[in-house]
């Protein structure tokens, strides 16, 4: 797709299109609308992270909250949505063994017990084995730096999906 494509959407249509770069987050997607025209993807992409940055610390946790346990309840109903569904398989995730998926939900429990929202990792640049060992070692940061650390993972994520809408080869990023 491109940019004149992406500038000439309405509204509703940039919606349905963009409204999931950011995990169950429409809403953000709708404040970027209004930003058009856009140059390149670069700009789409800037405009999305500065909504972000922009944010109250609540509004930033509040947007790690739509995102699901890796390997979670949602994974297990099916109800992930269609991007997380691409993100945890090809990560292996929707393939573990039953202490892997044992381990990963006491770990999962964990974090959210301990800092109020999901782990969040960009699952595609990674694979079963190294989401378990980065999922142990998050679980030891400061709780500012891991919300700092959430939301890199957060843009990760909306820039893979970016990619995937407008690039015909997302590994040209």
């Amino acid at each position: 797709m491109d940019m004149a494509k992406v500038n000439s959407m309405d509204f509703g249509e940039f919606v349905d299109v963009f409204g999931n770069v950011i995990e169950r987050c429409p809403l953000i997607a709708a404040a970027v609308w209004s930003q058009r025209p856009f140059s390149d993807l670069e700009e789409l992409e800037k405009h999305f992270f500065a909504f972000i940055d922009a944010l109250p610390q609540s509004g930033q946790e509040g947007i790690l909250r739509c995102h699901p346990d890796l390997a979670g309840r949602e994974q297990q109903q099916g109800t992930l949505t269609a991007e997380s569904q691409r993100e945890q398989s090809s990560a292996g995730l929707t393939s573990l063994g039953a202490e892997d998926r044992q381990r990963l939900a006491e770990l999962n429990a964990q974090y959210r017990a301990r800092f109020g929202f999901p782990f969040v990792l960009a699952a595609r640049l990674s694979d079963r084995a190294a989401v378990l060992r980065e999922l142990a070692r998050r679980l030891r940061c400061p709780p500012a730096h891991e919300l700092r650390t959430a939301l890199g993972e957060v843009k990760k994520i909306g820039h893979l999906r970016l990619a995937d809408l407008l690039l015909s080869d997302p590994a040209r990023l």
